[in-house]
């Protein structure tokens, strides 16, 4: 019914930047909050940054500075702006939504995209 696909995902030298997007499709009445996870090998999920319905941000504390949460609510996307990277952000990110779905907005569900490759080389 719903799918989230993230794309952007890549080969980067440490310094540089990568821009993700992740669009969301299917039977959607609305997208509330938004935001960003990522997992290394070896370790676990973690939040990078999360938008609210509003507009309102928040970032994990080693993001902060570096990484740049938004969304264009006209096509149902989010956008991870990613500055200086560092090999240490080398991860899967994944895409993650509160989204209200049927044609009077009765069922909300948090989804997943299925993840874009970040690596950032030394």
């Amino acid at each position: 019914q719903v799918q989230l696909v993230e794309s952007g995902g890549g080969l980067v030298q440490a310094g540089g930047s990568l821009r993700l997007s992740c669009a969301a499709s299917g039977n959607i009445f609305s997208i509330n909050d938004m935001g960003w996870y990522r997992q290394a090998p070896g370790k676990q999920r973690e939040l990078v940054a999360h938008i609210g319905s509003g507009g309102s941000t928040n970032y994990a504390d080693s993001m902060k500075g570096r990484f740049t949460i938004s969304r264009d609510n006209a096509k149902n996307t989010v956008f991870l702006q990613m500055n200086s990277l560092k090999p240490e952000d080398t991860a899967v990110y994944y895409c993650n939504a509160g989204i209200t779905t049927g044609q009077f907005g009765v069922k909300t569900a948090r989804y997943w995209g299925q993840g874009t490759q970040v690596t950032v080389s030394s």
